[in-house]
């Protein structure tokens, strides 16, 4: 990589023209602030890197290959002068057996001292990462005994991670900067920046280093000193309104103020969570983003950034690859036909031969199986199996019958005789693992390979048959995904001594299967691989030829000799050749790590075939052993010397042994592959010889899959050690592992394909995956096939070295492709194993994986954390992680998690199951302790945010952005009010005042003579019983008293506010009547919850010093608690205007009812708290209020004869209006029901409607929520009770939001069952202007539903797309527009009129609009601008008033009341709350469905921005252990469905997310309390 400091002095004359010119645009381009100074660097040094003169690269072919000779690649530390580490742990160890329980052999002494130095240097100063906010009652960490079942195979030993560990073979970078300046320079890009896996920034001042590490880290962050640390604001969209302070009452930024000392910066001090957000905003330090822009072209639009190809990627630049042939196949002539044939032969001739010695858990001899018993027992159950299980009309098994073979490795004598049985019966062996519980790991896989195989039949040991887990009568479990088996004990004693006259059939070896063994894809998947018999012999003879194997040998056997290395070397060739194998169980090398070197010493054993963990463990154990002579062996078979990290095992075991006698030429690594078995293996070197050579690679070439020399950097270096040449008899070709099998070049790293007569046939079952792996033919350059010879794939990736010599890097399943370029999840974990593990790490277990996000793999790195780790440590571990990787591999992780020790699920052999780790990842059952997201650093595909158009946009450009191409106008109007002119209608319906009088007093007067005994309103309770009725006449003399009470008591003047405090109810609005008898005006406002005065009354308050109100009508109940002790906790109590309680009045009539001396004047006061947390009051005028019921009443038919049924809340908006005007203006019945109510008999609504036979219903989100949640599953019970919902015709759920399509859907389905029709429920739609713009009448269409693509809606474009799109929203129609209301869709800033297909800000124009909000000091600028405002062009007569909602209006094919075609208004959202991030308009309804369908725990979301950050705020149902499970689901699915990338995730307890009485968030609430630190998260995860 190139330093950027000789590009920025370089004369750039002598630069070609195209190449200046796309600097100066990135000059541009920087100083605009489009692009991070980081970006900008490497952009920068990417055009200018072919014209700087530089030193000239290491040009090779392949077999140039710097090689370096021995093992003198890396110095290890020699037995005379132990390194540090080692030679301090016999003090720590003196006398202390090897158990299981040390941990310094989870940890590797060898290479990690370069690590730890460029490490130390930084361990006084603190983080800059801001540390997540955790509760400590949250993770309780049980102890690991607890945890960890006895004497299973506890989790001990990650297979790879303890050989990964002791290898690793690379340092970490020397001058790795301190933890806080490399994440805040990695972070420094936008989300558009260029990935983090480019060199850091040189010249760049450093963050001044933080000493006093006692500091509180607060206190640090608090004063961490950033440059350009002010980060910019981008939410505030140019279209906020902000209401003057009178109307606001306690507006936002006045409520924060009160909570917080703001700095200059407006960065709350006193603040924990702001603080950690400012300092996270300055590790993220992003440029500030671009507004929306004005015009979308939808097609034009590419969603990921596609990263152009850098010219400097290094390419493969040898010739093509010729395919690599092994020295031919020996033939000798005692070889026998079949392997069963050599059993037969040693089992006669040789009986007294030992075959097997197996050793108890101790490492002592347990017992010595010798060929001739071998034999005999092998017979036995080969006789038992064909005529022993059945009948002979009806055997249980024919031959070619595939049986499983369930053994545990501590027995392989079983697993001997139960295979060569099989054999000699014909029967196909399939060996597999113990199933420990019904729901083990890779359980329903290993069910998978039973199916495919066809397996009913299981053999096993009495003593692994007791342990397997049972019914409770005593059966054996049925494993979870496994076929219906029949188990079958093979204990000697079990056994039919075969007939004298009964011989096994021993066929020379064909092409039938002879055994299946089983293999776990990258997937988890786990397949059957098939070995034919003349196979399974051709390999032996092959292993035999190339390790030399000589009668009569010692072998010591430390593998699983149920596949693989184990099974083809100690249970196939050894039997072949009359060897004696030695097995070490595993359980045995636990115990005693030494076990298998003390038996090569007492037996003289010739070969040992271990991994590298066992070459790790005997060596952190071998000072306990002074006298082991390791001179015999001519052969210490590396099984997993394939691995990369090999290497420095097997050096460091070499180090310690070879004082021991062992000869460094012995050491023999090899490759396999469960598709071609044994691929390559070392022969043993000649005495003196010289050892192999090895290969130092550039980690950058491999990662673009090709061979370079590394011969700068040795931070990002990696040593190979070969794996000797292919086998005996086997062709070799490498070929590219994508796409079509293409032979590689001599310097590119590829795929090893293989063919030989000594592989696996086929995955048994499964023709269609075995044709790409069996079946591969070869294709050269041109594509065409280069033989007709089929090759299998090996899933290895390799290159073949000078001298034919093969070497492996790396498994096809351990691959992550991120951003084009290969990483070794192998080479991940090494570097992570050497970043101080011991404090954190419990026993070396990491797991790393990729998950897919946003188009590409992401890594997570996933942990055990130990238990006594502290959260300190941990923290630092993983942010040193983040460092180590990025430094050496050049790639950002996305996810680091750590969990309680011995949680992850594990293989059989007590490794990590990653692909069960990652399926809990993706699933959230992870379960973590700690965890760290860093989307900001690697997710660097995201789009560059959208720029803004010229701003200059008159008439002209919009008439051709919208009209001249077609589209329509986007406007709608509901019908004619009109006046009725049939009089014989008007004398029958008795309405004529009402047409004639513009008051609604006027209207209750002329009812109450006309019809007083008509029933106006009925109140229920809880039980559906009414506990109080009004009749016309009631209501009008109630009304009188409160009038005289007013008069008498009130002292008040025409037009004074009167605040009306009163429980749901009719007193509520008998007060309200009585308020315009007097002449003053009403003003409702919900009284206090007495359980929580602190909360609800200063509300109370607010509005009556807000409304100046003169006096307060209420309860005497009510009028107590204003006065109470309590109450005086919370507000000045001494200052409330006069109180009136209106419960016992004298029967009194007021001298005169008044009567308004115009229909404009203020007939109540509407308040109410909008979502973004503003209290605003409105005024609504006589006129406005009777144009309004005529409105309703025209819309909905209401009559005098009609019943309707309302659930709402009485005090505001359409609410109000339905509760205490409708029923008095058009006569019908109200039937009341309170929907606190509901609290206590769920059912109420809901029976009164099938009770009273309710046509029509209103209720709110919160009704309809509360019947979904808690009725759905008693829809049976309901409807034996008699409940039936077929009347009701119209169900009008209230709301000032955009309609809950998937509530309104979901309640519709769940009555369906009771009658109720999926046509009646439908929603209204009013804001603050306007208290009803639309309500699904009787008369028009149904109400549609859209789909909407989000992407367009995000840059205010309206596309309608197919259901189930992707990326597609349902739209529900908001209701019919009233008659009388008129809207169009308007651009909020430039104030034009937009077509069809643009989202824009509803206005309306109506009479029965509000006619202002409610100041002291009349603000008329806001007045004009929100009630009285004309659109820049267009129609400028018209006046029209603001919603501030979002919408877009939709021509339907469906025909309205009068014919013509029906438009349809759709509202999206409010525009105070739409978030702009990245120059897009998101909302954040959108966003939060999103969230809360993305785990079952999660229960109600929010989302709002703070400063530049999306904060995600969830609700945890579950348990609190799944809290942290939530933060990589949250993050990804916001990523993936929105294109952010999420901030900060606060997790919190059910009820924290503050909601108003119409069911609505109240978001900015929430936000406010957030920063004050008030909500007592569960957990708060910054995201670097």
């Amino acid at each position: 990589m190139l330093p950027v400091m000789a590009d920025r002095a370089m004369d750039l004359s002598g630069v070609p023209k195209e190449v200046r010119d796309q600097l100066a645009e990135l000059d541009l381009e920087l100083s605009e602030g489009d692009i991070t100074q980081k970006g900008y660097e490497k952009k920068r040094s990417r055009l200018l890197t072919p014209y700087i003169p530089h030193i000239t690269s290491v040009e090779l072919s392949l077999p140039d290959v710097q090689l370096t000779p021995g093992h003198s690649a890396e110095p290890s530390p020699s037995p005379e002068a132990p390194g540090p580490s080692t030679s301090s742990a016999p003090r720590s160890h003196r006398g202390h057996r090897s158990g299981g329980t040390r941990d310094d052999r989870y940890r590797s002494d060898i290479h990690t001292e370069l690590v730890q130095a460029a490490l130390a240097k930084h361990k006084e100063e603190k983080m800059g990462l801001p540390m997540p906010t955790k509760r400590r009652s949250a993770f309780v960490q049980s102890p690991v005994e607890n945890c960890t079942p006895p004497d299973t195979s506890s989790a001990s030993e990650d297979e790879g991670s303890l050989r990964r560990q002791a290898a690793l073979s690379v340092a970490l970078a020397q001058s790795l900067q301190s933890p806080d300046y490399w994440i805040n320079r990695s972070l420094q890009g936008s989300s558009t920046s260029s990935s983090a896996s480019s060199t850091l920034s040189h010249g760049e001042p450093k963050i001044q280093p933080l000493p006093q590490p006692s500091t509180a880290i607060v206190d640090v962050l608090a004063h961490l000193r950033i440059e350009n640390s002010v980060p910019p604001d981008v939410t505030s969209s140019s279209s906020r309104l902000d209401l003057p302070p009178a109307v606001k009452g306690m507006s936002r930024g006045q409520s924060r103020c009160s909570m917080l000392d703001n700095t200059a910066d407006g960065v709350p001090v006193n603040s924990r969570v702001s603080t950690k957000i400012q300092q996270l905003l300055n590790t993220l330090k992003r440029p500030k983003r671009p507004p929306l822009s004005e015009f979308f072209l939808d097609d034009s639009e590419e969603i990921v950034e596609v990263q152009q190809p850098d010219p400097n990627t290094p390419k493969p630049e040898g010739r093509q690859i010729i395919p690599v042939k092994g020295e031919p196949l020996g033939v000798v002539s005692n070889w026998p036909p079949a392997l069963q044939a050599s059993l037969a032969r040693w089992g006669a001739t040789q009986a007294k031969s030992p075959a097997l010695s197996v050793l108890d858990i101790t490492g002592k001899p347990l017992y010595t199986l010798t060929y001739g018993k071998l034999w005999s027992r092998s017979l036995k159950l080969a006789y038992t199996l064909l005529n022993k299980l059945g009948t002979k009309a009806e055997p249980v098994l024919k031959p070619g019958d595939r049986v499983a073979l369930v053994y545990p490795n501590s027995d392989p004598g079983m697993l001997w005789v139960a295979f060569y049985g099989c054999l000699l019966a014909e029967v196909i062996p399939v060996p597999i693992e113990v199933p420990l519980s019904r729901q083990d790991s890779g359980s329903q896989q290993i069910g998978f390979l039973l199916g495919s195989c066809g397996v009913g039949l299981a053999l096993t040991s009495e003593v692994c048959l007791k342990g397997l887990p049972k019914t409770p009568n005593g059966e054996i479990m049925q494993f979870k995904g496994w076929p219906r088996m029949k188990w079958v004990v093979t204990d000697t004693k079990y056994l039919t001594k075969p007939s004298k006259d009964w011989q096994p059939h021993i066929p020379t070896a064909n092409t039938d299967t002879a055994y299946i063994e089983y293999k776990a894809t990258k997937e988890g998947t786990v397949m059957g691989v098939a070995v034919s018999k003349i196979s399974m012999l051709t390999h032996c003879q092959a292993l035999t030829q190339a390790c030399n194997y000589c009668e009569g040998e010692t072998l010591v056997n430390v593998l699983d000799c149920k596949k693989d290395m184990g099974l083809w070397h100690g249970v196939l060739t050894s039997v072949m050749n009359r060897i004696h194998t030695i097995s070490v169980p595993y359980a045995v090398m636990k115990a005693c790590p030494m076990s298998w070197v003390q038996r090569v010493h007492i037996h003289k054993a010739r070969v040992a075939l271990v991994k590298c963990r066992d070459l790790h463990w005997a060596m952190m154990a071998h000072r306990e052993q002074k006298d082991t002579n390791l001179s015999s062996i001519r052969m210490l078979i590396v099984a997993d010397g394939a691995n990369p990290w090999s290497v420095s095992s097997c050096d460091a075991f070499l180090n310690v042994f070879q004082a021991h006698g062992l000869k460094p030429e012995v050491i023999c690594p090899c490759a396999s592959s469960a598709e071609a078995l044994t691929v390559a293996i070392r022969r043993p070197g000649a005495r003196g010889a010289p050892l192999p050579a090895r290969a130092i690679l550039s980690m950058a070439g491999l990662s673009h899959s090709v061979i370079r020399v590394n011969t700068e950097d040795k931070n990002s270096a990696l040593t190979v050690q070969d794996v000797g040449h292919v086998m005996p008899g086997a062709l070799m070709c490498i070929v590219k592992p994508d796409g079509p099998p293409q032979l590689c070049k001599t310097d590119e790293i590829g795929e090893i394909v293989l063919n030989s007569r000594a592989g696996g046939t086929m995955y048994y079952g499964l023709p269609g995956v075995t044709k790409n792996t069996f079946e591969v033919i070869p294709v050269n350059q041109a594509g065409a096939p280069i033989g007709e010879i089929a090759f299998t794939r090996t899933g290895l990736l390799g290159f073949v070295g000078p001298g034919s010599l093969v070497f492996v890097v790396g498994k096809i399943e351990g691959l992550l492709s991120v951003s084009g370029r290969r990483h070794n999840a192998d080479d991940l974990v090494a570097t992570a194993l050497a970043v101080e593990p011991v404090k954190t790490v419990y026993r070396g277990r990491i797991a790393v994986f990729s998950v897919t996000a946003f188009y590409d793999e992401r890594i997570v790195v996933v942990a055990e954390q130990r238990p006594d780790a502290s959260e300190e440590d941990s923290f630092q571990w993983m942010s040193r992680v983040l460092q180590a990787i990025d430094s050496i591999h050049q790639v950002g992780l996305y996810c680091l998690a750590l969990v309680p020790a011995n949680t992850l699920p594990k293989t059989p052999l007590g490794g990590i199951h990653i692909c069960e780790t990652k399926q809990n990842f993706l699933d959230g059952n992870l379960h973590p302790c700690n965890i760290l997201l860093c989307p900001h650093t690697c997710v660097t595909n995201l789009p560059k945010p959208r720029q803004k158009q010229p701003v200059g946009v008159g008439p002209a450009s919009i008439m051709v952005g919208n009209l001249v191409a077609g589209k329509r106008m986007a406007q709608a109007v509901g019908r004619e009010l009109g006046v009725v002119e049939d009089q014989d209608l008007i004398r029958k319906l008795n309405m004529w005042p009402i047409v004639m009088h513009q008051f609604l007093s006027e209207a209750l007067q002329w009812r109450a003579q006309t019809d007083p005994d008509h029933v106006l309103y009925v109140l229920l309770n809880a039980k559906g019983v009414a506990v109080c009725t009004s009749t016309c006449l009631q209501l009008h003399k109630r009304a009188e008293k409160i009038t005289a009470a007013l008069m008498e008591k009130g002292g008040l003047n025409t037009g004074d506010n009167v605040v009306l405090l009163y429980p749901p109810g009719i007193d509520l609005i008998a007060a309200f009547y009585g308020c315009l008898y007097a002449g003053v005006v009403p003003v409702t406002v919900r009284p206090p919850h007495p359980q929580n005065l602190t909360a609800t009354l200063p509300t109370v308050r607010m509005i009556i010093d807000v409304s100046k109100a003169a006096c307060i009508l209420t309860t005497q109940p009510l009028m107590r608690i204003l006065k109470s002790r309590e109450a005086a906790a919370s507000v000045n109590i001494k200052t409330w205007p006069t109180i009136i309680d209106t419960d016992d009045l004298p029967r009194k009539r007021p001298p005169q009812i008044y009567k308004p001396p115009t229909a404009e004047m203020l007939a109540y006061l509407d308040f109410s708290v909008s979502t973004t947390g503003m209290l605003t009051g409105v005024k609504m005028s006589h006129a406005a209020v009777s144009t309004l019921c005529r409105s309703i009443k025209l819309q909905c038919e209401l009559y005098s004869s009609r019943q309707i049924a309302i659930c709402l809340d009485p005090y505001c908006g359409l609410g109000f209006v339905l509760w205490c005007l409708s029923s008095v203006y058009s006569g019908h019945q109200s039937i009341l029901i309170p929907p606190l109510e509901l609290e206590s008999s769920l059912p109420v609504w809901l029976s009164t409607l099938s009770q009273y036979k309710i046509r029509d219903t209103f209720c709110s989100y919160s009704v309809m929520e509360l019947c979904t949640k808690g009725l759905g599953t008693q829809t049976e019970m309901l409807k034996a009770r008699g409940l039936n919902l077929s009347c009701v015709r119209s169900c009008v759920v209230i709301a000032e939001e955009r309609p809950r399509l998937l509530l309104t859907q979901s309640f519709s389905k769940l009555f369906k069952d009771l009658g109720l029709s999926p046509r009646a429920v439908s929603t209204a739609f009013g804001s603050r202007v306007n208290l009803a713009l639309c309500m699904q009448g009787t008369a028009g269409p149904d109400p549609s539903t859209v789909y909407v693509d989000m992407k367009s809606l995000r840059h205010d474009r309206v596309r309608l797309v197919e259901r189930g799109a992707p990326q597609s929203l349902p739209l529900m129609e908001s209701g019919t527009i009233l008659p009388g209301v008129r809207v169009i869709i308007v651009n909020p800033e430039t104030r034009g009129p937009l077509g069809d297909s643009h989202l824009g800000e509803i206005w309306v124009s109506s009479t029965h609009s509000a006619s202002g909000y409610y100041t002291i000091y009349g603000e008329e600028s806001l007045q004009a601008d929100h009630f009285n405002t004309t659109l820049s062009f267009g129609e400028p007569q018209t006046l029209w008033a603001r919603t501030g909602y979002l919408g877009f209006v939709k021509r339907t094919e469906l025909l309205d009341s009068t014919g013509d075609l029906h438009d349809a208004l759709f509202v999206v959202g409010s525009l105070d709350e739409t978030l702009e991030l990245r120059g897009l308009r998101y909302h954040p309804i959108d966003i939060e469905t999103s969230v809360s369908r993305t785990h079952r725990s999660i229960a109600e979301s929010a989302v709002f921005t703070w400063t530049n950050l999306l904060v995600v705020v969830a609700e945890l149902s579950g348990s609190e252990q799944e809290a942290l499970d939530l933060v990589p689901l949250v993050t990804n699915v916001v990523l993936e469905e929105h294109h952010l990338i999420v901030g900060v995730v606060v997790i919190v307890d059910p009820g924290v997310i503050p909601i108003n009485s119409r069911g609505e968030k109240q978001r900015m609430h929430l936000r406010d309390s957030f920063l004050a630190d008030q909500l007592d998260p569960i957990y708060v995860a910054y995201n670097m």
